[in-house]
């Protein structure tokens, strides 16, 4: 009988997490969760719906923070991963501006920690480390970005994620280590965070319809994104484990829709009018925009045979369709 694979994910809570947990439970791994302790909230709705938490006796939880690199360091030598997959970051981009020195700590130098305690203990674990198409200026005569497409971020979190993403390629080519960067371009679900902008267009027009609100405040509706499906997405950072080598990939629809194409397309599965709720507000504009994120994928496609499924316009309707049934409960 085969060995059971080991899995350590970081940040196991969010959205990535818990899909990634969910997908990797049904291919018989056990995982480790690393979750940072919030004396206010525990936040394991996610994993409460879909994984059995705290039932499953296949998925554990490790508290720990991704700037205490003891705690990294003394879970690691307990679990000792076959892989491990790095989600955890502040990965709000206008938050970043906010908070930039936190988002460095956690999301740059919180890398450096997961990858020296790997390299100090002597793991053998093959290593994700979750990128974003952030690390592009989005400049429009550049897309759509592929691996080679030259980084120039544009916030504070795009900075952090760009060490990430360096730092995991030096330790790769100084120590010979397993560690792949998965660069994800934006990529939604029902599980979204809410203060992200398709999960605040489709939580307003629930608010609509309930009579709590009369319009969904944005800022700049004609950013343009490359949304593809979280489920999607997580299955693609697994293949990218299932490599003989490691390497980079940009994992991403192809396809380029702005903020307002979502509204208008969620407003039509609800059955509202966007011209009655849209309202412009400044407050939500960031200090430095990136305007145009639209990735190649066809190195992905290609070596890992992944592709993305879910349509735009039905991604749209899966989020919006959620919210309202969670209304009527």
């Amino acid at each position: 009988m085969p060995k059971q694979k080991i899995a350590f994910i970081t940040g196991i809570t969010g959205q990535d997490g818990s899909y990634l947990a969910e997908l990797l439970l049904s291919k018989g791994y056990k995982v480790h969760g690393f979750v940072r302790r919030n004396s206010i909230l525990y936040n394991y709705e996610r994993l409460e719906v879909t994984a059995d938490f705290p039932h499953n006796k296949n998925l554990l939880m490790h508290y720990g923070d991704m700037t205490d690199s003891v705690s990294i360091t003394n879970i690691l030598a307990k679990v000792k991963p076959d892989e491990i997959y790095n989600l955890a970051a502040q990965s709000h981009v206008k938050v970043s501006f906010e908070t930039p020195l936190y988002t460095a700590q956690t999301s740059g130098i919180g890398v450096l920690n997961l990858l020296e305690s790997v390299r100090a203990l002597n793991l053998k674990s093959k290593i994700y480390q979750a990128s974003t198409s952030e690390l592009y200026s989005g400049d429009p005569k550049e897309a759509p970005q592929n691996e080679l497409t030259p980084f120039k971020p544009k916030s504070p979190y795009g900075a952090a994620k760009l060490y990430g993403f360096e730092i995991a390629r030096i330790y790769r080519e100084s120590y010979g280590m397993f560690i792949s960067n998965g660069i994800l371009f934006n990529h939604e679900s029902e599980r979204r965070g809410e203060s992200f902008v398709t999960r605040k267009i489709t939580l307003g027009i629930r608010d609509i319809l309930a009579g709590k609100e009369k319009y969904i405040k944005l800022g700049n509706v004609d950013a343009k994104r490359d949304w593809g499906y979280a489920p999607e997405y997580v299955e693609a950072m697994w293949k990218i484990l299932q490599q003989n080598k490691p390497d980079d990939f940009v994992i991403a629809t192809g396809e380029t829709h702005s903020v307002k194409e979502f509204l208008v397309e969620a407003c039509k599965a609800a059955g509202l009018d966007w011209t009655r709720v849209l309202k412009i507000d400044e407050k939500y504009k960031r200090p430095n925009e990136v305007d145009c994120l639209c990735g190649d994928a066809s190195k992905a496609r290609k070596i890992l045979g992944w592709k993305p499924k879910t349509a735009f316009k039905e991604l749209v309707k899966i989020m919006v369709q959620n919210d309202i049934i969670n209304l009527s409960r």
